[in-house]
């Protein structure tokens, strides 16, 4: 599988880190201080996880969170995984994805930024050669917005309001809606015939409820293909593509910070 860590990739790590539920910590091995968010460092990490039993695990768009304490009370401890554009989650020496579009299929050892031990050998590794992830103690996930996979036309409709922004820079807000990246952003105003410049607060109440089933659609459907890669528009975003649905060769602009590709025919 060759994709970008967007939230469906993080919902198949989040099932990968199943396994090692009900397992107790041994060690905590964090080489890399620039990977530590929020003000921890691997003293920290070591001191809230060793000793400790993972007993729930939890995903809010791209971020995964696991929970640690007593099997028989409350979590006492999160551990929060984020995992940029090159990430990958290892578990017990397995890799759901195998490699990542912008990243390498390789495991070098000081590819390793951070890596939970358990009690029976086992491993969960999160191997970042760009170092774009990160790890973080009890990461406040309050304000991010509703996930994508379950995102009501409400609530799209009060993440675009009063917004002058592009229409696609709000929807990769993360606090606006959680979990949607470049490429299912892309593909999704594609399907919808909606401009990515477009300013946010342009939308009338029919294309709040359009948009909202197809991002619900098009996660669920992308999921099921195995990636945010799997998208129809995929193939054709690169220079002189043209779209797959009407042959015009698409606009290539940056919105957001990022690249975009467009078709000026169909998406207004």
């Amino acid at each position: 599988m060759v994709s970008l860590p967007e939230i469906i990739e993080v919902e198949y790590y989040r099932r990968a880190a199943e396994a090692a539920v009900g397992r107790s910590v041994s060690a905590v091995h964090a080489p890399d201080d620039w990977f530590i968010k929020g003000g921890a460092d691997a003293q920290a990490l070591s001191l809230a996880f060793t000793g400790q039993t993972v007993v729930g695990l939890r995903r809010t768009g791209k971020l995964l969170m696991m929970d640690f304490g007593d099997p028989d009370g409350p979590p006492n401890a999160v551990l929060g995984l984020r995992f940029g554009m090159t990430g990958r989650l290892v578990v017990d020496d397995h890799a759901v994805i195998e490699k990542l579009e912008y990243s390498s299929a390789r495991v070098l050892p000081e590819w390793r930024r951070f890596e939970l031990r358990f009690d029976d050998e086992g491993t969960l590794v999160v191997v970042d050669p760009r170092r774009l992830g990160g790890v973080e103690l009890n990461p406040d996930d309050s304000r991010m917005g509703p996930d994508a996979f379950e995102l009501a036309t409400e609530e799209l409709a009060a993440a675009l309001e009063g917004s002058r922004t592009a229409l696609k820079a709000r929807l990769l807000d993360q606090h606006r809606v959680a979990g949607l990246g470049n490429l299912l952003v892309d593909e999704i105003l594609w399907r919808t015939g909606l401009d990515p410049a477009r300013e946010a607060d342009s939308l009338d109440g029919s294309e709040h409820e359009h948009l909202a089933e197809a991002i619900r659609t098009t996660v669920a459907e992308l999921a099921q293909r195995g990636g945010s890669h799997t998208g129809d528009l995929h193939l054709a975003r690169v220079r002189g593509g043209s779209c797959p649905r009407d042959g015009e060769l698409l606009d290539r602009r940056t919105i957001g910070g990022r690249t975009t590709y467009s078709c000026p025919q169909h998406q207004r």
